[in-house]
């Protein structure tokens, strides 16, 4: 039964208890702030001189964790979204692949072709709107005709997508190959692979595409990434950098496959940095495939985090 308000008086605190400060768990104390460098301060001292808290703390936590994983011979592999080349990133990456910290690449249908528009021109992300409406958004000549070129060779090769992405970069020395991961992954014969989801993306709308090839090249790619994936026992980590559903679910697949063939993947590590923090990221890189405390999450620009992310590594090494 309904109480009249009345029989709500305000509570009495007199008799409420309390404890004294020294007595409380606090998760934030003065050593934790953040300094001051000088203006002339090296990237060392501005890196040491970050809050050690929240966001700070776990791109540094990750930072060390690569850089312990490169020390003991444990693979690195970053898995990204193509905004990751849009925002400029693909120099940090590719210098990551040249020290040995990155052992390889996935990259979704998308990021295989800005990373072929940066080589062939050094240009790419059109104006999607005002392109869409004259009917001329994703009809340019060059980027079909290649993925198309890529999908058969890596078809016909048996080398995958992306490997034969990078190889033909390098082989018409394209005057921004320098801009390519997949050519520099070629260059230094590492991993780089592209997993393709048919009709998401412009080259699909093309009569030079050919499904049946595409299909075959970028799942040879997957069972490649499932062999790298199987290398991350005993300390190794990938990192999910701005792809929010297709490379979460490419990995979710090749870790249930490698398990399943017997890789102990208990050590591995995982991280997602991104914008925004997405479902399916969440679930399928930082929380269903590995333990409690092997997984850290970063919520931020690309275009800062990355850098910040290379300087300390490379610090730490």
């Amino acid at each position: 039964m309904a109480k009249s308000r009345n029989e709500y008086p305000p509570v009495d605190l007199a008799g409420l208890k309390t404890f004294p400060m020294a007595q409380r768990r606090h998760k934030v104390d003065d050593r934790m702030l953040a300094d001051l460098p000088d203006k002339d301060a090296s990237a060392a001292e501005f890196l040491a001189s970050l809050p050690d808290v929240l966001g700070a703390r776990q791109l540094r936590r990750l930072a060390q964790t690569i850089a312990a994983a490169v020390q003991k011979g444990r693979p690195v592999f970053f898995a990204m979204g193509a905004h990751v080349i849009k925002v400029g990133c693909s120099p940090i990456i590719i210098d990551l692949l040249e020290r040995g910290v990155v052992a390889g690449l996935a990259c979704n249908g998308a990021g295989g072709i800005h990373d072929f528009e940066m080589a062939f021109c050094g240009q790419t992300s059109e104006d999607v709107g005002a392109n869409l409406n004259e009917g001329r958004f994703g009809m340019t000549t060059e980027a079909p005709a290649i993925l198309a070129e890529a999908a058969e060779r890596g078809r016909a090769e048996s080398i995958g997508l992306g490997a034969a992405l990078g190889r033909i970069i390098n082989e018409r020395e394209l005057a921004g190959r320098r801009l390519s991961l997949f050519a520099a992954a070629d260059r230094l014969d590492r991993l780089a692979t592209c997993h393709v989801a048919l009709g998401t993306d412009t080259v699909h709308m093309h009569p030079a595409a050919d499904g049946a090839a595409i299909g075959a090249a970028s799942l040879i790619d997957f069972r490649r990434l499932t062999s790298a994936v199987a290398d991350l026992a005993g300390g190794g980590v990938w990192v999910n950098i701005g792809s929010a559903v297709i490379l979460p679910e490419v990995f979710l697949k090749c870790v249930a496959v490698a398990r399943n063939l017997g890789a102990d993947l208990d050590e591995m590590v995982t991280a997602n940095l991104d914008m925004l923090q997405h479902y399916r990221p969440q679930q399928n890189v930082v929380s269903r495939p590995v333990r409690e405390g092997h997984s850290f999450v970063v919520t931020g620009h690309h275009e800062i985090l990355l850098p910040l992310l290379r300087m300390w590594i490379l610090q730490l090494l």
